[in-house]
Formats: structure tokens, sequence, C-alpha cells
């Protein structure tokens, strides 16, 4: 791409469109939004409901609780929700309005056998197609490649919506993802202007604060972020752990208040930022320099993800984290050296962590990943880094990345075959 203008033009629009506001686990979410798109076509609550869903959608939904619903899982439930409750027009955070009736009427549903689960085949990691009926009208919703990203509405075998699945919701083209590489990341956080980007770095600070402070104080899954608190004492190290641990403790469980996401999760939202907000506080740091972490916290992951895919048997926080632990790098000074040796040392040793689908669990792995990334950050600062030729290690960052990339988007297919066979109990 020629030009630093058009570049950093394509990393504002990547940022605007990944850090967005949502409610709940993303599948889960992306369900009830079919859901309720399809009860918006057929004018009134289906009485019927089949939801064909790729196999990376049943191993996220499967043991996540579907927020507003207090203690309900599955997909039976998210479609049931969103068909009953759900407002289209809030997207990601379609759930929000639902209310103790909608919920009642969605148990009544789900118990009278209405709603129907099956798996949908294909290589796509995330697709979804919803069958809604009530009397002889029948709608359907298809999603793909995206949580909101419909490509597909019919009523009665009319099309009413159909596109390529390469388009994306909204009106905005699609960003170049391929411009993304590190040292491009550090040049536009260094010295993009900021007025465009402060209001959504403000939202992803203050909603992810919330959230985390309410799994530290809530009782919420496991947890995980509340004991580490507890067992492990009060220093940053232990805090920025914590924080990102206790976002995802609350939000696997039902919490009902909104994060802002990164490369379509709210784990990854909350893994790459709260560690930095933490740091920055211990830092003292100015507002502008913790904006300017977050963009690189936020970017770094992007470009690692954008290669593995949306979903996959590879766990996502690894990336997040990493994003967090170069951001953290930069934030203490530390050279383009350094913050290379972070990335690699951090993928180095984690990049293994297996995603067994979304629930109370992720918040350990979010632990363990974000001690990871500060282990990787502190070797750095130490100049002390993973050699070329050392496992997946290249002889440039780049190589690093992509290979960490086809790790997790071809290597680790048949691990995602088998987690959901295992998952199912076949």
């Amino acid at each position: 791409m020629d030009g630093q203008k058009e570049r950093w033009a394509q990393y504002t629009a990547i940022l605007r469109r990944e850090l967005v506001p949502a409610l709940g686990c993303t599948e889960p979410i992306a369900i009830a939004y079919a859901a309720a798109t399809a009860r918006e076509t057929l004018g009134r609550v289906p009485e019927r409901i089949v939801v064909e869903c790729s196999s990376n959608i049943i191993k996220n939904v499967k043991g996540v609780v579907v927020p507003g619903t207090g203690d309900m899982k599955g997909i039976e439930t998210a479609a049931a929700a969103g068909a009953i409750g759900g407002d289209p027009e809030r997207r990601l955070e379609v759930l929000r309005g639902i209310t103790d009736t909608d919920i009642s009427r969605a148990r009544e549903m789900i118990a009278g056998g209405a709603c129907k689960v099956k798996l949908l085949p294909g290589e796509a990691g995330l697709h979804i197609i919803l069958k809604a009926g009530v009397g002889s009208d029948e709608a359907l919703v298809e999603i793909r490649d995206e949580h909101t990203n419909i490509v597909r509405v019919e009523k009665n075998g009319e099309a009413l919506l159909e596109k390529a699945s390469e388009e994306t919701a909204g009106s905005e083209p699609e960003p170049d993802y391929d411009c993304l590489n590190i040292r491009g990341i550090l040049d536009f956080a260094e010295n993009t202007p900021l007025d465009e980007l402060i209001p959504i770095l403000d939202q992803q600070i203050t909603f992810n604060t919330a959230i985390s402070q309410e799994g530290l104080t809530g009782d919420w899954g496991a947890n995980v972020g509340s004991t580490l608190r507890r067992v492990y004492g009060d220093d940053v190290k232990t805090r920025a752990k914590a924080a990102a641990a206790a976002g995802s403790d609350a939000r696997m469980s039902g919490c009902v208040l909104p994060v802002v996401i990164n490369s379509g999760s709210g784990n990854q939202g909350m893994t790459v930022s709260l560690p930095v907000i933490e740091y920055a506080k211990e830092l003292g740091a100015s507002q502008e320099r913790l904006y300017r972490a977050l963009l690189v916290s936020n970017l770094v992951a992007i470009h690692q993800k954008a290669g593995i895919g949306r979903l996959s048997a590879y766990c996502g926080a690894v990336s997040a984290a990493c994003g967090a632990g170069t951001a953290i790098t930069w934030l203490v000074g530390g050279t383009y050296e350094q913050i290379a040796a972070t990335i690699t040392n951090t993928l180095a040793n984690v990049s293994g962590i297996v995603c067994d689908g979304a629930k109370p669990s992720c918040a350990a792995k979010i632990a363990s990943s974000v001690d990871a990334a500060l282990m990787g950050h502190y070797m750095a600062m130490n100049n002390e880094a993973f050699q070329t030729g050392e496992g997946i290690v290249q002889d440039e960052l780049e190589k690093t990345i992509q290979s960490v990339a086809r790790l997790g988007r071809e290597g680790m297919r048949e691990t995602d075959l088998e987690v959901l066979n295992i998952m199912i109990g076949n």
C-alpha cells in the first residue's frame, strides 16, 4: 500500500469495524440476532425454529450463559430469547431489552420442543442458517463469516436479501487487513491524530473496566479474577491478569454489562485492553499515552487474528494477551527489537492453548495468556528472546506471526473437530 495517509485510513477503518460493543458472548448473540431478524421478517413470534450451526458456533454456545436469561445456556436459549425478545436493530446488543416475561416465554418454547439444532457441514468457522415458522409462513436468515453479517433473508422462499458471503454487514467497504504489520502499527499508534479514535477507545476503557469490576466484586463463574487477587496479592502483574480474567468471569456467566470486543470476541476485547489499563495506571501514564498504547494492543491482536480467522481451535486469548504485552513494552519505552521480542516470546510459549468453547474456564486461559505475555515482556526488557529455529520461531517477526496463523488456521483443524466430538459425546 502506498502512502502513510492511506495506510492510516485503513487502520482507522479496521478499528472502527472491530472495536464495537456487544452484550454477552458473541456466538449466542449471533444466533439471537438471526432469530430476532427472522421474527421481524415473519411479523410475529415464530412457533418453531431450526438452527443449523457450524461446529465452532456449537462449541462456543454450548457452555455459556445467554445474557439476561439468568442461568440459561445453549443454542436453543439464544434462539428462543432472540425470537421472543430480541431487537435486531441493536445487532450485537440484541438482547439488551429482554424482560422476565420474555424469558418465561422462551423457557416454555424450549420445553415444548419448538427449537431444534443441527450441525451445519462445511469449512466455514462462523456459519448459521436459522429457519423459523408460524402457521404456513416460513423465514430463513443466514449469517456467515462475521457475527452480524447477514448474507441471506427469505420469506416463504422469496429472497428479501442475498449477497456474497465476503460482503460485510453495513455500508462501509471492508478495510484492507493485509496492510497490517508491526512497524506500521507502531508508526500509526505513535503519530496518528486521535480525535476520531478517542470515542472508540473511551468506550473500550469504560465498558471493559466496568464489567471487570463487576467480576472482581460479584460472584461470577469460577471467580478466577478475584481468586488471583486474593491469593497472589495486589502487584501490577497480578492486577493485570485478574482484571482481564474477572471480566470473563462475569461475561461467560451471563452478566448483562456490555463489552467492547476485538476480533469478534468480548474475551479478546477485555484481554487486549484491561492489562494495558492497569499498567498505564501503575506507570502514571498520561491519557494520551494510554490511548496510543491501546492502539498498539488492539491492532497487534487484530493483525494476528486476521490470519487465523474468527473461530478456530486456537485460543484467541493468546493473540489478545500478546497484543497487551506488546503495548506494555511500548508503554515503558521499549525499542522495536524489544517489542518484537515480546511478541516472539509470547507466541513461542502459549500458541498451543486450545479453544474448547466459550465457558467459565475462558477466564483461566486469559489469566495464563496474560501471564505468558508479561513474562515475554519482562524477558524482552532484559534483552532475552527465543531465537530463530526454536520451534515455530522464524528469522523475521512477520514470518513468525504468519507461522502462528498457519498453525491456528490449518494445523489445528483436526483438533477442532475432535474437540467438538468430545463436547457432544461422539
